[in-house]
């Protein structure tokens, strides 16, 4: 049962962004490049927090402390993973345009919307790994939660938390990029503010215990309008409309029945 459980929330939880890594960056190794780079730069904003938790001895207990501050190095190392990108994009074009044997597509280095995805992505996967590893390595056993008062609902309610994470993180690598770009400095403080939010809303996750699971609701049921939200200023920043969502509908409905 606990094995069962384990590879159901693995799935739920990174199910749909292995789908996005295979389908759209895994065949493409500027994509990756950028994918691993953007993991790093989480990485580092993840060890500043450490050492930023660690200094400050009297609130160490603290968790809604510390999880402030890690959202803020987490914008911070974004924004400088954004000026690294925009620094690096002459060479990456001459990178491009000396490995398109490889299928290294210079149209990738242009179009900067798929380069805030993929960073994303690649903060998404790197966070939604580190949040999560150590409760699925818990989940396969032995025993089961619930026992002492735990909420049963606890793994099943981490992995879908975990998922909005990484589909939250990939919408906000395009909106911060977009933003620093056409200087939309709302749209910046709407990521910053809802990454914010979204955090927070996870401390509520504390009370919860076996008879009630009122404050998974809670957290969950809001970041997921968030994302939702997110994900639909993302479309629309990156130049998509309704117009273009029919036309993209319409246009994959005749080929599937082109191909039937």
């Amino acid at each position: 049962m606990t094995l069962m459980e384990f590879f159901g929330c693995t799935f739920i939880s990174f199910g749909p962004p292995l789908g996005l890594f295979l389908f759209t960056i895994a065949r493409d190794p500027l994509r990756v490049i950028v994918l691993i780079t953007s993991s790093f730069f989480w990485l580092l904003s993840l060890l500043l927090s450490s050492i930023w938790w660690f200094a400050v001895v009297p609130l160490r207990d603290k968790l809604a402390f510390g999880l402030v501050f890690s959202v803020v190095f987490q914008e911070l190392f974004r924004f400088l993973f954004y000026k690294l990108l925009r620094k690096a994009d002459e060479g990456l074009q001459k990178v491009s345009q000396q490995g398109q044997e490889q299928h290294v597509t210079p149209k990738d280095i242009s179009n900067k919307h798929i380069m805030a995805y993929v960073s994303g992505l690649g903060f998404g996967i790197i966070s939604g790994a580190f949040s999560l590893i150590n409760v699925l390595a818990d989940m396969v056993g032995p025993g089961t939660i619930g026992i002492h008062d735990d909420s049963r609902y606890f793994f099943i309610a981490s992995a879908f938390l975990t998922l909005c994470i990484i589909l939250l993180h990939t919408f906000w690598g395009v909106i911060f990029f977009n933003a620093l770009d056409t200087k939309q400095y709302i749209n910046l403080a709407i990521v910053v503010a809802s990454h914010m939010l979204v955090s927070c809303l996870t401390l509520l996750n504390q009370k919860s215990s076996s008879a009630d699971s009122r404050y998974y609701l809670s957290s969950i049921i809001p970041a997921y309008l968030i994302m939702f939200a997110m994900g639909g200023l993302a479309f629309h920043v990156a130049g998509g409309s309704l117009g273009s969502l029919k036309a993209g509908l319409k246009w994959k409905r005749t080929a599937r029945y082109a191909v039937d």
